[in-house]
């Protein structure tokens, strides 16, 4: 899949699932997009839940959907952090309004309840979040990826593949 000139937007705290961040970071930027790595601060090192270092390379209050093809949400423990940043959630509900990719995975998922964006949405997430996603409107299911609509889901780093399958389905 070409993705020249596409950018992407995820959001990293410390405590991010390192391989839900790296593995769709790389291999959209392998089929030519850029990815922006944005966090609460701007060009500060985050560290995943195994050490793996990422340098953000913007401030989350700076950015427009506007600017962006999609929006990757990786899971670990940061995304508990990140939404409660209204601003996270105001770009998440952005993205979902403009009809653009919303990707979550893990306990990404998380991000998309507390922004108000699951209700009617078919998913999937980590067991361990499946009622805050039920709870928030969504029809929760245990697949290896969901795609519904702008929507893709998937429950844990095994899923990765799968995942990324689903994103490239959408943005075709």
């Amino acid at each position: 899949m070409n993705l020249n000139g596409k950018t992407f937007l995820m959001f990293i705290d410390d405590v991010y699932e390192d391989l839900e961040v790296w593995y769709p970071k790389l291999r959209l930027t392998e089929e030519g997009a850029k990815v922006v790595a944005a966090a609460p601060e701007a060009l500060k090192t985050y560290t995943g839940k195994h050490g793996y270092p990422c340098k953000s390379d913007a401030a989350i209050d700076n950015l427009r959907e506007a600017d962006f093809a999609g929006l990757i949400l990786p899971g670990g423990f940061a995304p508990d952090k990140l939404r409660r940043l209204e601003k996270v959630k105001q770009l998440t509900r952005d993205f979902m309004a403009k009809g653009k990719l919303v990707a979550h995975i893990c306990h990404g998922g998380w991000m998309a309840a507390s922004a108000g964006i699951c209700a009617g949405f078919r998913m999937t997430s980590t067991p361990g979040i499946k009622d805050d996603l039920v709870n928030a409107g969504a029809i929760w299911v245990d697949e290896p990826v969901v795609v519904d609509r702008n929507m893709v889901s998937s429950r844990r780093p095994d899923d990765l593949p799968d995942f990324m399958k689903g994103i490239f389905t959408v943005m075709q």
